[in-house]
C-alpha cells in the first residue's frame, strides 16, 4: 500500500517551517524603523516648540513648512532665506542656529531603535555592521528628501507704515521673504549627521557590538565617551528642572516652553562651557524671535561684541559662580563613572588623560553647535529699517581655543580625582577574590 504524502497524510504532520520575512527584508525594515522613529520624534519636538513660539499663527498655512525646515536644520540641513521685494526694495536675511532640543531627541531615539536588533550580541562582522549603517543612512536620506519638498514658503511683510505700504504696493515693491531647503547641501550634511550619530552610538554604548578588530579599543574609548554623554544629559536634565520651575513661577510660560523644546541643550551646554572657564563672544541688537535668558540678553545687548564668560555673567548675577560648582560635581561624577567602567588596575594618570581628551573634544563640539548668526534687514528706495522692528541682529561665536583649553585642564583634574575612589569599587568583568 502506498503511503500518503503531504499535509493530507493523517498522523504525520511532517516538519514545521516558520514563515517570515526574508533576512534582507527584515534588515531594511529595521533600518526604516530607526530612521522613521528619529524623524517622527524630531517633527513632534519641533512642532511643540514652534507652536509655543507662536508659529502656528503664521499666515498662509506656513506651520507645516516651518516645522519641516526646523527638522532639516536640526539634522544638519541647509534652509536658505530669500527676499522678493521688487526692483525698488531690498531685503537681506540669514539665520544660522541649530535647535539642539530637536537634534538631541532625534539622535537619541534613532540610536536606541537602531541598537534594538543588536542588543544581545557582543561581536558582529564588519560587513554586517557597515551594511546596517548603510541601509539606515539610505532610509534617512529618503525621509530628508521628502521633508525638503515641504520646507518652502514665502511671507508678505508689512513695513508698519501705512504710507510706505501704499507706496510699495503702487510701485510693485511689496516686500516678501521666503525660505527654501537647499537639497544637495541638506542631503550631504544629513548623510554626515546620521553617520556621526551611528558612529557615536557604537562609541558610547556597551550594548553595541563591534567587529573583532575593534574590540581592543573599547576599554580605552567607550568609558570616557559614555562619561561625556552622561555629562551632557545631566546638564540637559538640570536645565529641564530649571525650565519647569520657571514654567510654574514665571509669567512667560509660552516662551519658556519654546526654549525647552527648541533650544534647551544650547543653553545647558553653554553653561557647561562657561562653568569650566570657556567663553563665547557676541552681540544682540534685536532678538528676531530668538528668546534668550535675561542675563544673557543683558550681557550681549551692548555696543560692539561682548565676551560671554563667568566674569561677565557674575557682574549681572552673582549666582553665575554656581556654574563652577555644578561643573565640578557633574564632571567628578562622570570621571568616576568612566573609571568604574574601565578595566581594574588602570593607573589614575591614564584616566586623567582620557578624560581630558574626551572633555576637550566635547567642549569643541559644544562650541561649534551653539553658535548663532541671525540678522534681518529691509529697505525701500534706500530707506532702511522703515519701522523699528524690521532690522536686527544676534551673533554668538565660541572662543574655541579657550573651550578646548578649559576641557583639557578640567579633564585632567577631574579624571585623576574621579579615578581614586573608583579603585575601591568592583569593575565590570573583575572576579572577586575568595
Amino acid at each position: 500500500m502506498s503511503q500518503m504524502r503531504g499535509p493530507a497524510a493523517a498522523g504525520s504532520p511532517g516538519p514545521v517551517r516558520r514563515r517570515g520575512a526574508p533576512p534582507e527584508v527584515r534588515a531594511w525594515a529595521q533600518a526604516l524603523g530607526a530612521a522613521v522613529a528619529g524623524i517622527v520624534t524630531m517633527i513632534v519636538v519641533a512642532a511643540l516648540g514652534l507652536w509655543a513660539a507662536g508659529a502656528a499663527d503664521l499666515p498662509g498655512g506656513a506651520f507645516p513648512s516651518v516645522v519641516a525646515a526646523t527638522v532639516l536644520v536640526a539634522a544638519g540641513g541647509s534652509v536658505g532665506l530669500a527676499g522678493d521685494v521688487g526692483g525698488l526694495a531690498q531685503a537681506d536675511a540669514a539665520l544660522d542656529v541649530v535647535p539642539l532640543s530637536v537634534t538631541l531627541a532625534g539622535a537619541l531615539v534613532t540610536a536606541v531603535v537602531f541598537l534594538l536588533p543588536l542588543r544581545h550580541r557582543a561581536v558582529a562582522g564588519t560587513g554586517e555592521l557597515l551594511a546596517r549603517v548603510a541601509r539606515t543612512a539610505v532610509c534617512w536620506l529618503v525621509l530628508l528628501l521628502l521633508l525638503t519638498l515641504a520646507a518652502r514658503h514665502s511671507f508678505r511683510i508689512s513695513v508698519g507704515n501705512a504710507l510706505a505700504d501704499r507706496l510699495g504696493a503702487e510701485l510693485g515693491a511689496t516686500p516678501a521673504i521666503g525660505f527654501r531647503a537647499d537639497v544637495p547641501a541638506t542631503l550631504g550634511a544629513g548623510l554626515l549627521w546620521i553617520l556621526a550619530v551611528l558612529a557615536l552610538t557604537f562609541l558610547v554604548s556597551r550594548r553595541a557590538p563591534l567587529s573583532p578588530g575593534l574590540l581592543r579599543f573599547q576599554d580605552s574609548v567607550r568609558p570616557p565617551a559614555f562619561a561625556m554623554l552622561v555629562t551632557l544629559l545631566c546638564y540637559v536634565a538640570i536645565g529641564l528642572v530649571i525650565g519647569i520651575v520657571e514654567l510654574i513661577t514665571e509669567d512667560r510660560p509660552a516662551e519658556t516652553f519654546a526654549v525647552l523644546f527648541l533650544g534647551l541643550p544650547n543653553l545647558a551646554w553653554m553653561a557647561l562651557g562657561i562653568g569650566t572657564g570657556g567663553a563665547w563672544a557676541g552681540h544682540v541688537d534685536k532678538a528676531i524671535g530668538l528668546p534668550l535668558p535675561h542675563v544673557l540678553d543683558q550681557v550681549l545687548r551692548a555696543h560692539g561684541k561682548r565676551t560671554l564668560d563667568l566674569g561677565a555673567l557674575a557682574r549681572y548675577d552673582g549666582r553665575a559662580w554656581l556654574l563652577v560648582a555644578v561643573a565640578a560635581v557633574v564632571l567628578l561624577a562622570a570621571a568616576f563613572t568612566a573609571a568604574v567602567r574601565s578595566p581594574a588596575r588602570r593607573p589614575a594618570w591614564r584616566h586623567a588623560v582620557e578624560m581630558a581628551v574626551a572633555l576637550a573634544l566635547t567642549l569643541l563640539a559644544v562650541g561649534l553647535l551653539t553658535r548663532i548668526s541671525a540678522h534681518y534687514g529691509l529697505s525701500l528706495m534706500g530707506i532702511g529699517d522703515l519701522s523699528g522692528d524690521l532690522g536686527g541682529e544676534v551673533t554668538l561665536e565660541p572662543q574655541l581655543l579657550r573651550l578646548v583649553g578649559a576641557g583639557l585642564a578640567w579633564g585632567l583634574v577631574t579624571g585623576f580625582l574621579g579615578a581614586l575612589p573608583a579603585r575601591r569599587v568592583r569593575h565590570p568583568g573583575e572576579v572577586e577574590k575568595p
